[in-house]
Order: C-alpha cells, then sequence, then structure tokens
C-alpha cells in the first residue's frame, strides 16, 4: 500500500528541509491563524482605566479601554495578513511613532504594548516616552518576547550597557532576521527598568496571553 501525503512528507521529505523553515511557518500560524486570549493580569491592572496600545493587532486583544498608536495606518503586510486570517485589521487611531507621541504629559492612565518594544532600535527612549505619558499611579504594561521561547534563541542577550550605548549615541545596531533589536529574558528587562528608578509592581516569567513573553508591569 502506497504512502499517504503526510506520511510521505514525514519519512521522505522533511529531513531535508530546514529547521528554520519549519519555525518560520510554525510561528506565521502561531501569529496570523490563532487569536490569542485577553491578559487577565492586564485586566486585574488596567479594568476601569483609560490608555494607549502600542502597535495593537486583532490576533492579540487585550479587550482594554485603548486607543491604537501605530506608524502607519496604511494596509501594510502585517495589517493584510491579520485581515486575511482574522477578519479584520485592527484600526489605527493615532498614527505616530510608538517612541514620540503628540499627546500631553501624564494625560494617559496606562501604556499597553505585546511584542512592540524590541522593534525600538532605541527601547530607553520608547520606555521614557511611554512613562512620560501615564499619570502618577498610572501603569506601563507590556509583554516582550522572551528569547528561550521565541525564534530570538539562537541570537545573545542584549546587555543593559548595550542599551545605554544605543540611547546615549554611541553605537547604533541593525535589527535581526526578525526585525528585532533587543533579545531578552525576564531578568533583563527588570535590570533595566532597575537601572531607570522606576517601581515595578510585577514580573510574570510566562505571560499570559501567547505563553512566548514575559509580562512586566510598571507604575509611576
Amino acid at each position: 500500500m502506497g504512502l499517504s501525503i503526510r506520511s510521505f512528507y514525514v519519512t521522505r521529505i522533511k529531513k531535508y528541509v530546514p529547521k528554520s523553515v519549519f519555525l518560520a511557518y510554525n510561528r506565521f500560524k502561531e501569529r496570523f491563524h490563532i487569536k490569542f486570549p485577553e491578559s487577565a493580569l492586564a485586566h486585574r491592572y488596567l479594568d476601569g482605566m483609560k490608555g494607549l496600545e502600542i502597535g495593537g493587532s486583532t490576533h492579540n486583544p487585550f479587550g482594554l479601554n485603548t486607543k491604537n498608536v501605530d506608524y502607519t495606518a496604511e494596509m501594510n503586510q502585517y495589517k493584510k495578513l491579520e485581515e486575511k486570517f482574522v477578519g479584520q485589521a485592527l484600526l489605527v487611531d493615532i498614527v505616530a511613532p510608538g517612541d514620540n507621541i503628540p499627546l500631553p504629559d501624564e494625560s494617559q492612565d496606562f501604556v499597553v504594548s505585546a511584542h512592540v518594544i524590541e522593534h525600538f532600535p532605541d527601547p530607553i527612549k520608547a520606555l521614557k516616552e511611554w512613562y512620560r505619558l501615564i499619570r502618577k499611579g498610572g501603569y506601563i504594561f507590556m509583554i516582550v518576547p522572551h528569547k528561550e521561547r521565541t525564534f530570538d534563541s539562537k541570537y545573545p542577550r542584549t546587555t543593559l550597557q548595550e542599551l545605554i550605548d544605543r540611547h546615549e549615541g554611541t553605537v547604533s545596531i541593525e535589527p535581526n532576521a526578525h526585525s528585532h533589536y533587543s533579545v531578552w529574558v525576564t531578568e533583563d528587562m527588570v535590570e533595566l527598568v532597575t537601572y531607570l528608578g522606576w517601581q515595578l509592581v510585577e514580573a510574570q516569567d510566562v505571560d499570559d496571553k501567547s505563553g512566548h513573553g514575559f509580562t512586566i508591569v510598571i507604575q509611576k
């Protein structure tokens, strides 16, 4: 009896396909075919407040009272894929770079983001901008990819000194193949928050949305 298509693939073809291809395909499925659950931790801290979401998406919703900030409102490749697989792309309320948002100081209850901070060449600049925007007692709530649970596992961790050097303009950097400028584990971001002198109220080593990242909650 002949092999099924799946059996033929597993026994004859799979071994010749690079592992990176499988990882990329699986990440694509996870990102665009699955709608991740909302974060119970985010609801615990942020329900009843109004804030901003940086780079929001329909496949990874928070279900909070937010305005979505994005660098473009155009239907780029990511928004087109979301529309195709989830049904619609999240509307953009404020078109602006996530590290230069034209809103007054302390005008927001919170800033929330998921898998966004790693896309900034200077994450300290972005974090300081978000901190500027939140009122006293407000929150920065962010989910960050964990090096060991994402396709960043093959890249070295980004050191605090490197982040400081980037912020001071003494070094520049190119993103990796996934458009990530920084690679972290939970302890690295805790170290950064401590360096900035801010109050870390909670660190969740495995986030309660996709499980690929960790969660950091900062209160002003």
